[in-house]
């Protein structure tokens, strides 16, 4: 999630992922199925135009003809590059591209740093849509409709060969990114292991959550400890050779950042219930391995 799970801090979220991901760090023992991929993409043509929702954009984006979306495009399976390096793919970049449409509109992904993102919303962002988790800070300064819930997860092999008790890590290998909120989590449970006197934790980071997945598939690892959509992610690319382990926790909404008490809330909380109600949100997070997240109700500025 991009806050750290325990602690809602805005400044830290920057910091919980490092490096870009791309659609080939998919783990070993795929599939081989196109999801997910520039030529599978969400086909906007699909989605209607919400008539009152478009009718309450401001008159500068509608005759624009585009929604300007700023996004941050590093983390799978939510907003990462194509093969090519360059194309926006992920569950966020079709939610933006059916947003976009049901206001009458075309998308415009616009990549930047994920910091500077809020600050540019209502001047060179219409939208933000990076995972972005709801917090305090962030509703100060901007508003958030909320539209899915995410947590953090474990997974094993299928099966779960190693018996792993989702409650008691101690004396299990367990694999993350390097990075991430997951890791210094991991060295608090590994601190915890030894205090009580159990059997060790072993923490085994990679560059990204892909290389983690393939090592708990191989064997080298008993757990992958992630955010829970990577997790729904890694279970799917892995035609099912990881399996979650035990539910998600640490959960907390994520919403879309607009200007504060703006037109565009208003018009993009009306476009995003739309999208809920006719199934078109719950589609697209299927197609990622996302949909257990998913919320029913776009609420703006949710406690």
């Amino acid at each position: 999630m991009r806050t750290p799970a325990l602690v809602a801090i805005a400044a830290t979220a920057a910091l919980a992922l490092t490096g870009c991901t791309y659609a080939s760090q998919e783990p070993t023992g795929t599939t081989g199925s196109t999801a997910g991929t520039a030529e599978e993409a969400f086909n906007a043509s699909t989605v209607a135009v919400n008539e009152d929702a478009a009718a309450l954009l401001p008159a500068d984006i509608a005759e624009r003809g585009t929604l300007r979306v700023g996004m941050e495009t590093s983390y799978a399976p939510a907003e990462f590059l194509d093969v090519d390096g360059q194309t926006p793919i992920g569950y966020d970049v079709e939610i933006a591209t059916a947003l976009a449409a049901s206001l009458g509109l075309e998308v415009a992904i616009e990549s930047a740093a994920f910091d500077g993102i809020i600050p540019g919303i209502g001047t060179k962002y219409d939208a933000g849509i990076s995972s972005f988790t709801v917090t305090p800070e962030r509703v100060e300064v901007a508003d958030m409709t909320s539209y899915l819930s995410v947590g953090e997860a474990f997974a094993v092999a299928a099966g779960n060969p190693a018996g792993i008790d989702a409650d008691d890590l101690c004396g299990a290998t367990v694999a993350l990114q390097t990075g991430t909120i997951q890791q210094d989590e991991a060295n608090q449970m590994a601190a915890d292991c030894e205090a009580a006197g159990k059997d060790a934790l072993e923490i085994l980071t990679y560059d990204s959550n892909a290389d983690a997945a393939t090592n708990v598939v191989g064997g080298k690892a008993d757990v992958l400890f992630a955010d829970s959509p990577i997790i729904g992610y890694a279970v799917t690319q892995t035609g099912d050779k990881l399996e979650q382990l035990g539910e998600s926790f640490a959960t907390a909404p994520q919403g879309i950042v607009t200007a504060q008490g703006s037109e565009v809330t208003d018009a993009i909380a009306l476009a995003l219930q739309g999208l809920m109600d006719d199934g078109t949100l719950k589609s697209i997070l299927d197609a990622w391995g996302a949909a257990d997240g998913m919320l029913t109700t776009a609420e703006v500025n949710p406690a």
